[in-house]
């Protein structure tokens, strides 16, 4: 019998089950442990997938991120010291992406906060950090009132061209008035859901938050996917998508040891809001001397997080995140390097032990041709 969210016990390890578990085993998926969680790597393959997604619509299982519901009068006082972008910016049903810093500038977790109704907020972390976000939350938020609901909500991701015209067929909702990172409360065939215009691939899409008991939403999809190429997509096709489109990921490209200056989130540091927020001074007199840039191997090898970024035989940073293109077709990456780097300059990567050429660009890889109207 399937639980809102399964956990077993295998050779003394926990492992976590999304509800969507057995159908990913009957749809033949290549499960995966994925920080202690059994996820689908993929189904008809990476290349597949991906290519779907940036032509068609592909389905994602995220049930494993962490959320978390806040409430209480001061609310939003409480999150505006956790986290460096500016919440006042947001109305009622928008959402609004930010880094949390401890002390020192380093990056606890990237979120993705929504504003609910007044002193109501739903916070989206990382599933790798959802314990440890969970207790930092918690820790600081003495004026209001955190609760973990990742068991009781489940979370699925609709991503492509053509997800806007899936989803229609099944909600009354004008989805052509929603706007990007902003939320409306739905149906879908009886089903109450939560869809938002986010995503993590690059391409227009929505995530849906529902009770996890309902499992059926997920054939409710599939249901079309002859008209709309709906497909099952797995964790490796988000992650070379994700890529292409310039998206980090904590743990890969940022983590406690890294500041928001040193990637590319300065634009998410609001250092003149009204509410001090945690990290700020170490912020403020920050002087990075590194900094995360796109690259490109111009030879025919991938580059992996951890191989060496040389220039002129010197050592000068490391690889955070690297894979093939799908959509472009040639091997790119995230690498640090000093802040005097400039774009498209020679590098070099060591890859096996030999050293490959490769230049910097942008973190930007792959732009949407089409904008949502």
């Amino acid at each position: 019998m399937t639980t809102i969210c399964s956990i077993i016990r295998i050779h003394l390890r926990w492992i976590v089950r999304t509800p969507f578990y057995d159908i990913h085993k009957s749809l033949g998926a290549k499960i995966v442990n994925f920080h202690g969680w059994e996820m689908p790597l993929q189904y008809s393959g990476i290349m597949d997938e991906h290519v779907n997604v940036r032509t068609n619509v592909g389905l994602f299982d995220v049930s494993h991120m962490g959320r978390f519901e806040i409430k209480g009068q001061h609310s939003l006082a409480c999150l505006q010291r956790l986290v460096t972008n500016d919440l006042e910016k947001l109305a009622d049903h928008q959402a609004l992406y930010s880094p949390m810093c401890y002390e020192d500038g380093g990056i606890v977790d990237d979120i993705i906060a929504y504003r609910l109704g007044r002193d109501n907020y739903l916070v989206v972390v990382n599933a790798s950090n959802r314990s440890k976000d969970l207790e930092w939350i918690s820790k600081h938020l003495k004026s209001a009132h955190v609760e973990d609901i990742s068991d009781r909500t489940g979370l699925l991701a609709i991503q492509g061209p053509r997800a806007s015209d899936l989803l229609q067929k099944l909600v009354e909702t004008d989805l052509q008035s929603v706007k990007p990172f902003h939320i409306v409360d739905t149906k879908i065939d009886k089903i109450e859901c939560m869809l938002s215009r986010t995503g993590y691939t690059g391409e227009d899409g929505f995530e849906l938050f529902f009770d996890s008991s309902r499992i059926e939403i997920w054939d409710k999809l599939m249901q079309y996917a002859k008209i709309f190429g709906i497909k099952p997509t797995g964790l490796g096709a988000r992650d070379t998508l994700r890529l292409e489109a310039g998206l980090m990921l904590y743990g890969n490209d940022m983590d406690e040891n890294t500041t928001p200056l040193e990637v590319p989130l300065k634009w998410t540091v609001s250092l003149n809001k009204k509410q001090e927020f945690i990290g700020k001074k170490a912020l403020i007199n920050s002087r990075p001397s590194r900094k995360l840039v796109g690259f490109e191997v111009l030879e025919k090898r991938i580059a992996r997080q951890g191989n060496k970024v040389l220039i002129k035989g010197m050592e000068v940073g490391f690889v955070t995140s690297g894979n093939f293109s799908p959509t472009l077709r040639k091997s790119i990456g995230f690498c640090f390097v000093p802040t005097e780097v400039s774009q498209d300059q020679s590098i070099e990567i060591d890859i096996g032990g030999k050293h490959y050429e490769a230049k910097t660009t942008s973190t930007r890889f792959y732009k949407r041709k089409q904008s949502m109207q």
